[in-house]
């Protein structure tokens, strides 16, 4: 059985940089819960922009699930990586490209973070993002769900 972990959902910690070598737990919402990630084409050219932006800011992306409605990220940064500036950047190039394409928008303004503590384990987390299709009822074993993976592990051995 898939731990299911809870964390709350609040804006940015006033006090931390969201500057430096820090694991991440991400979870981006479309505007009005619209099921946007359905659809190969555009989840790929979101991956692809997910990817580039990862390189460009210099996170490792750990795991990655696009949910209809929803994007959960793991994220690994370096030393001179920064969350906010990767998100931002992220945001505005995906929705400027769906805005360009749909006319509607896509993303819900702000996202949800947790910074990981040394005490959490990632392969936990790793697994609970892998395995939200499989929770939500959208296939029985998280390695058939297209939209999902890490760009760092076999997806097939988590």
């Amino acid at each position: 059985m898939t731990q299911i972990l809870k964390y709350p959902k609040c804006t940015r910690l006033k006090s931390f940089s969201y500057i430096g070598a820090y694991s991440y737990f991400i979870t981006i919402c479309t505007h009005n819960k619209a099921e946007h990630f359905k659809e190969k084409t555009f989840v790929d050219n979101l991956l692809n922009e997910l990817t580039n932006c990862a390189k460009a800011y210099n996170f490792s992306i750990l795991a990655y699930c696009f949910m209809p409605d929803h994007l959960h990220l793991l994220l690994q940064g370096e030393h001179n990586s920064s969350l906010k500036d990767f998100v931002k950047i992220f945001k505005q190039k995906s929705a400027y490209a769906f805005k360009t394409r749909t006319g509607n928008t896509l993303w819900q303004r702000s996202y949800y973070d947790h910074v990981l503590r040394k005490e959490e384990n990632l392969e936990v987390i790793m697994r609970y993002i892998l395995e939200n299709p499989v929770l939500r009822g959208l296939v029985e074993d998280y390695r058939r769900y297209s939209f999902s993976g890490s760009l760092v592990f076999d997806k097939a051995k988590l």
